[in-house]
């Protein structure tokens, strides 16, 4: 079994080279920044975009013009959600979830109570599995609270479902390894309210990428639907050969094996399921996952082409056995 980690394109990586010498040239720079904002605009269906210098850069340009509490799922969102609102100074509240889940009746009932300002969740609980987020943006839509979804894990979902500019107010996503739109740095923020970018365009322009991310941003995001389809299609594989899993029946880009001895079993995992240039191995309790003890197979991590049949079969057999799973 050959394991490879994902990395940009070949084609990526000749328009970022290509970029890289073309610095001084200004209309082209200007070129390379509104191709990539058109492109995704395209894809999220969402009116405006900008390319910024990583996805926590996105997430506080898109919290710098809250005023008041944010609120973030207990388990299962991004960790940045949290250290960010810490450092512009926000409330933290805490959704509770059913393992990083979002319960609409329970949203319904928080955000009265809260009343949060803005609502920030990941398009996948811990990339495990899927959010219900066209319901979560309609009960936010009732309550006058802002729906960010960070779509660093689902940009260009075939089904509509996820990183979708109707279900959400704005988008916020990383690009760099290893995401669905690879490029190895930068990410971007998008939305239908020209308002939002108005309000904080000296923050976007300050946190703004290079032409260089914007040049590879533009090839690597038309690769984006079909890296995302293998992804979970190799992933709902796994959950259904496993004996034990999280969420074994949602969408998901990784697979989480609830175990007693994380640190132990995935030190053992690293080492029979080598990978070249990474790892696929994660292990919990930890926020940006799940708060249990537990595994996490990566397989959004991998190179599409190294998901095959043969392969997915030799990670269950060695899931199995590592795991004591019969």
């Amino acid at each position: 079994m050959e394991l490879t980690f994902k990395n940009p394109a070949e084609e990526t990586r000749q328009a970022m080279c290509d970029a890289s010498l073309e610095m001084g040239n200004r209309p082209r720079i200007k070129e390379y920044r509104e191709s990539a904002e058109e492109s995704i605009e395209k894809i999220t269906g969402h009116d405006h975009a900008r390319v910024l210098s990583s996805g926590n850069a996105a997430i506080m340009a898109a919290m710098a013009n809250i005023e008041g509490p944010v609120m973030i799922p207990d388990q299962g969102g991004w960790s940045g959600f949290r250290k960010m609102a810490e450092f512009l100074g926000r409330t933290v509240l805490y959704l509770p979830t059913s393992e990083g889940v979002v319960d609409e009746e329970i949203l319904e009932e928080q955000l009265k109570q809260k009343k949060p300002d803005a609502l920030f969740i990941t398009s996948f609980a811990g990339y495990m599995a899927e959010q219900p987020v066209k319901a979560i943006f309609e009960i936010c839509e009732d309550q006058g609270v802002l729906l960010v979804e960070d779509a660093s894990g689902s940009v260009g979902d075939p089904e509509g479902n996820l990183a979708n500019g109707d279900h959400s107010h704005v988008l916020v996503a990383s690009t760099g390894s290893p995401k669905v739109v690879n490029v190895g740095n930068g990410g971007f923020i998008s939305t239908s309210d020209p308002q939002k970018f108005q309000d904080t365009g000296f923050l976007l322009k300050t946190l703004q990428a290079s032409p260089v991310t914007c040049a590879g941003l533009r090839e690597e995001i038309k690769k984006a639907p079909l890296n995302l389809v293998k992804t979970i299609d190799a992933c709902k594989f796994i959950k259904k050969e496993l004996k034990t899993c999280l969420h074994p029946d949602k969408r998901g880009i990784n697979v989480t094996v609830p175990v007693d001895e994380p640190k132990k079993i995935g030190r053992t995992l690293r080492q029979a399921l080598n990978v070249n240039g990474g790892g696929m191995i994660t292990t919990c309790p930890r926020y940006d996952r799940i708060k249990q003890p537990a595994v996490c197979l990566e397989i959004k991590n991998l190179d599409i082409n190294c998901l095959t049949r043969n392969n997915l079969q030799e990670i269950v057999a060695t899931v199995h056995r590592v795991t004591g799973q019969v």
